[in-house]
């Protein structure tokens, strides 16, 4: 394409040239090479003129684009209209609590400690009520009766069998704590003490008042063949003067 361009150039030139010198007296000789040569040299400065300032304009920046992260939709909590429900007067309610005493907790009637030993009421020992005692009273010897120094005596409880077994061979009557001057024994049962479930019968144990005096006491309870202990303690309270 350059080139072209030169061609036409230089041939326009000479037509220009040769019109101008008709007539003359004298007509120069034209030196086609250096022609050609000063127009090349013109077309190339032209040309890489124009290639360098494009060369120096700065390039259009585009911004890319960017990545806005959406806005979350806002939700509103519920409320519970009225607020926390209150008691009368404002207060916040409260709880109570049963507090009611279980049954056959407390002692039987004339009951009293002996030993450290607390007595407590008829319990349910093993199987469903299969074994329990409840004192009803003191058949013989009431508590605080009055010995001399070595005076034997029998003790004798009144009880009711209020389980569903029948005391009999293999449940004994057993010395729990106390005074040992007293001589205490625990006694198995023989045939004419054995009780039957809800029936009403004595259990006693033979012991001895202590030489020096001074009061006296032990305690006992009722245990099954299996060797579960049940229901009352039954005590022993004297005096010896």
């Amino acid at each position: 394409m350059i080139r072209k361009l030169i061609t036409i150039f230089l041939l326009n030139t000479a037509l220009i040239l040769t019109a101008c010198n008709v007539g003359a007296t004298a007509v120069p000789t034209v030196d086609i090479n250096a022609i050609n040569t000063a127009a090349l040299g013109t077309a190339m400065a032209q040309i890489s003129a124009q290639q360098t300032m494009t060369a120096l304009a700065a390039p259009t920046f585009t911004p890319s684009a960017t990545n806005t992260p959406p806005t979350l939709a806002t939700v509103a909590l519920p409320t519970t209209a009225g607020g926390l429900p209150t008691a009368a007067g404002g207060a916040l309610p409260t709880v109570s609590f049963n507090t009611t005493p279980l049954a056959n907790t407390a002692p039987a009637a004339g009951f009293t400690a002996v030993g450290g030993v607390p007595q407590v009421g008829a319990t349910a020992a093993v199987g469903a009520v299969c074994n329990n005692l409840i004192y009803l009273a003191d058949a013989t010897i009431p508590d605080g009766t009055v010995f001399d120094g070595g005076e034997d005596f029998t003790k004798t409880w009144r009880v009711q069998n209020t389980g569903s077994c029948k005391w009999d061979e293999g449940y004994k009557l057993v010395y729990l704590s106390g005074d040992d001057e007293i001589d205490p024994v625990s006694v198995k049962l023989q045939s004419d003490d054995f009780i039957d479930p809800g029936a009403v019968g004595e259990l006693s144990v033979e012991l001895t008042a202590p030489l020096k005096a001074g009061k006296y006491g032990g305690t006992w309870q009722m245990q099954a063949d299996n060797g579960e202990y049940f229901g009352n303690q039954l005590t022993v309270l004297i005096e010896v003067k």
